[in-house]
């Protein structure tokens, strides 16, 4: 999930890892995807997913603790890390609460309807060579 996290933020950013990028645009991968799922599952859903997904992710990324969902689905807290954490940790916290989510859709709805949700955000990102057979093994060890 790591891969395809790492991948989809790339694709969405072209790589800008500066301080250029505003902090709650670095997670506009959120947001795009925020209404294909809403579509999918409802807001009410969307943010139930969020919420467990920023829960998963926060064991391994603590300063996501002090990250909440809003009642819209957006992400509320992301501002006050501006100064105060590593960039290369900030983006860490981004990929292991994406990789977080797009784990518990393919949990909950399998693979090529997660592939398809991101292809119909993303049309021109390759995933062709994706393989999620490998779970764990892909995941970093903690």
């Amino acid at each position: 999930m790591r891969d395809f996290a790492e991948r989809l933020i790339a694709h969405e950013t072209n790589g800008n890892k500066s301080f250029d990028v505003k902090l709650p645009a670095a997670f506009l991968v959120f947001e795009k995807l925020r209404p294909q799922l809403a579509n999918l599952m409802g807001s009410t859903g969307f943010r139930a997913l969020l919420t467990r997904s920023l829960a998963l992710a926060s064991a391994e990324v603590p300063w996501l603790r002090a990250v909440h969902v809003k009642s819209d689905g957006t992400l509320e807290g992301l501002e006050k890390f501006e100064a105060q954490i590593d960039l290369d940790y900030f983006f860490e916290g981004r990929v292991v609460l994406l990789a977080a989510l797009l784990g518990l859709l393919v949990a909950f709805i399998g693979e090529k309807l997660t592939v398809q949700l991101v292809r119909g955000v993303w049309p021109k990102l390759y995933l062709n060579d994706l393989d999620f057979s490998k779970g764990a093994k892909n995941e970093k060890t903690k």
